[in-house]
């Protein structure tokens, strides 16, 4: 079993609140997390999707009050959204009763819908974590090429072929395209969601252009946004926004878009081996990608992601904007012999940001000239986990 550094904020969470919101994709671990944390605390175990456990909430309250000695860890909660209101009632006479933290574990597969529910009927006794896929500092540094090409879904990571990993991850998507989508309530035909995915794919790291998408699919613009809400709510796309201040410089305002997990664009693009992935022109964004997953999921809470473009050219992969408002300047590379573009130069001189790094898959730290720092990326997750 592969040690998640999320373990240690869920369990300080947990000790804090009454409620705590694990929000993440299907199959990416919280299930196992869950067990994981109920084996050193009093607790039970519900799944929503199974009809057995969903019966014991039938009258939720007089059920979960039998309980209100242990964590009680609920999975797939989405799909209950009625039970927040219970919640609400079993928090708050709890806490009249001197149990204050550790009430409630709830496991959820999409933010919308859950963040809805919780954000109306649960304010100030909830707290929100999301767990990502395994990520570049949670694996040694000899098999960061192994989670990039496969992806950080711990079963496919951890397939005993490249085979079986690119099998477990077409289970995968034809899973969420066949089930879990319709159960959340869009009748969006599976093989129309599974081309756009795949255009995301081939696209990743590129600026959103609705309209091209809507002419490919043959649907309006809005359509297109609604696909891509949807995408990004089930965590499976994040949409990195723009940098906005006002720095005299025309900005670019259209985000950009990733396929968050690196082995999902394989698999959509028909890439199941290193070599296969070297040899396709995805390469480079995926691997942009790739780490800017690592480095988000590495970077101190309320740190804001964005990137940074002019019409003029000048450009910064990631511009982390840490707490305090320290930015980092990052600028991602696949190359072993990095080499620092002038669009770069060019928006630190307007940023003025306090680090600049380049990300490169080598495994030794060197500095460049104007204070630039070249750093594999295990490093620079390291400087941000401890980053103040």
């Amino acid at each position: 079993m592969i040690e998640r550094r999320i373990t240690t904020e869920l369990d300080e969470l947990l000790d804090s609140y009454p409620a705590v919101a694990l929000l993440g994709p299907r199959q990416v671990g919280k299930t196992t997390l869950a067990h994981s944390i109920g084996e050193q605390r009093p607790s039970i175990y519900l799944d929503l999707e199974a009809d057995a456990d969903r019966a014991k909430l039938s009258e939720p309250e007089l059920y979960l009050a039998e309980h209100e000695d242990k964590l009680v860890i609920l999975d797939e909660v989405q799909r209950f959204p009625g039970l927040f209101q219970n919640l609400r009632g079993l928090i708050d006479r709890g806490r009249r009763k001197g149990r204050r933290a550790g009430r409630f574990l709830l496991l959820g597969s999409a933010s919308l819908d859950l963040l809805k529910q919780s954000g109306e009927s649960l304010a100030g006794r909830i707290a929100y974590l999301e767990m990502h896929p395994i990520d570049g500092l949670e694996v040694p540094a000899p098999d960061l090429n192994r989670l990039w090409v496969r992806g950080g879904f711990p079963d496919s990571y951890l397939a005993t072929s490249d085979r079986i990993s690119q099998r477990w991850r077409q289970d995968f998507i034809r899973t969420y395209l066949e089930r879990d989508i319709p159960l959340l309530g869009p009748r969006i035909p599976a093989e129309t969601l599974r081309r756009f995915w795949t255009m995301l794919a081939h696209h990743q790291s590129g600026l959103l252009n609705a309209a091209e998408f809507a002419r490919a699919l043959g649907v309006d613009g809005k359509t297109v946004a609604s696909y891509l809400d949807l995408l990004v709510d089930l965590l499976l796309v994040r949409r990195l926004e723009p940098w906005h201040a006002n720095v005299g410089k025309r900005l670019v305002r259209s985000p950009r878009i990733y396929v968050r997990d690196s082995g999902i664009t394989h698999t959509l693009l028909g890439l199941a081996t290193q070599d296969d992935v070297l040899g396709h022109p995805v390469a480079g964004a995926s691997w942009e990608g790739f780490v800017i997953e690592s480095l988000i999921a590495a970077a101190p809470s309320d740190t804001q992601a964005n990137f940074y473009r002019t019409s003029a050219g000048a450009e910064i992969d990631l511009l982390l904007t840490l707490p305090g408002r320290r930015s980092w300047a990052i600028e991602i590379k696949r190359s072993l012999a990095p080499k620092v573009e002038k669009g770069f130069h060019h928006a630190c001189e307007d940023l003025k940001p306090e680090r600049r790094i380049v990300v490169y898959p080598g495994t030794e730290s060197f500095p460049l000239k104007d204070d630039i720092e070249v750093m594999p990326l295990p490093a620079l997750g390291q400087a941000l986990l401890t980053a103040e």
